[in-house]
């Protein structure tokens, strides 16, 4: 590096960290003269800097908001707390989305120096954000890449393993990331499997970029929140069942909508679709969810059948006892 760009770039580093500069102290700082200040500051407003000059006594430079973003210069530590509030701001949907401060943290984790890094990794353990803590860790290197994808809309090619432990190798074009309890997720189109389908970043690896651009396909606000609340929901519950609805798999599949995930055809005319909750009340509300006139069957295991039956029972018991007259 040149004499001169060492000094210009020592000049931007002054200018951004105090709001107004007397000239004779800028040159005092830099160990030259005012006029080699004034050359350099001519030098950072041609590459897009605005520097505001004033002349006098009490006169002196002050760096400018210009109409573009122009490179900035951040010590460690700036570069530190900024890494973790980008960090912050992905997992609280702040910056206009998720994607915002990964694709920003992508690009700045990228020139980090190494010894910065680790430290940006350190404090991430130590500084959970409430919405991701507490899941297993998603790589930042992963979620960095997965973001400049969903932005560039470019294929990508994975290595997925299942909650059973089941490996697969996918095809998507990447539509968005999102993050959600205590885990980030993958929304994009399975070119595989033709459909949407929802990953769990976390079980991603081996992420390969094709440079393969794609149009993106139109989904609207709501439809993404669905999809990922249905991805939060396909965890092991404490109780689960399958109900057997008298309903073909196409016919399901066109009624539930995403939350038809994970149905499976117990032959031509039957449904197998499994249910579950933290409790049987919440494995009642997804069977009450089968539509009316459709008979249906379940596996619920005991005690929580015997428990269902017990509350359906006095339900069916206060719904046929007259209502209590009206007080006075």
């Amino acid at each position: 590096m040149s004499d001169t760009t060492s000094r210009a770039l020592s000049l931007l580093n002054l200018l951004q960290t105090h709001r107004h500069w007397p000239g004779p102290e800028l040159a005092a700082r830099l160990g030259v003269t005012e006029r080699t200040v004034r050359r350099d500051v001519d030098r950072l407003r041609e590459l897009g800097y605005r520097i505001e000059s004033t002349p006098g006594a009490a006169g002196g430079y002050r760096l400018e908001a210009g109409s573009a973003v122009p490179p900035l210069l951040l010590t460690d530590e700036e570069a530190v707390a900024m890494a973790i509030g980008l960090r912050i701001a992905a997992s609280q949907r702040l910056v206009g989305g998720a994607e915002t401060a990964l694709t920003a943290l992508a690009k700045l984790d990228q020139v980090l120096p190494t010894a910065v890094r680790r430290r940006v990794a350190a404090l991430a353990d130590a500084v959970r954000p409430v919405g991701v803590g507490g899941g297993e860790a998603a790589s930042t290197e992963v979620l960095g890449e997965l973001a400049l994808a969903c932005r560039d809309s470019e294929r990508v090619r994975f290595t997925y393993t299942s909650a059973s432990g089941e490996s697969t190798h996918r095809r998507v074009e990447p539509h968005t990331l999102s993050p959600a309890d205590r885990h980030w997720y993958l929304l994009c189109w399975d070119l595989d499997r033709d459909d949407w389908r929802t990953f769990r970043v976390d079980r991603l690896s081996g992420i390969e970029h094709t440079r393969v651009l794609f149009a993106p396909r139109e989904l609207s606000q709501e439809q993404v929140d669905e999809f990922i609340l249905v991805a939060r929901s396909w965890v092991r519950q404490p109780v689960e069942a399958d109900i057997v609805m008298e309903l073909p798999l196409e016919d399901m599949r066109a009624l539930f909508g995403q939350w038809g995930q994970g149905a499976t055809a117990e032959d031509d005319e039957r449904t197998r679709w499994p249910v579950g909750g933290s409790d049987w009340r919440e494995t009642m509300y997804g069977m009450s969810w089968v539509p009316a006139g459709v008979p249906y069957t379940t596996d619920l295991p005991e005690p929580h059948r015997a428990e269902m039956r017990e509350a359906l029972t006095r339900m069916l018991q206060a719904l046929a006892a007259p209502p209590p007259p009206p007080r006075p």
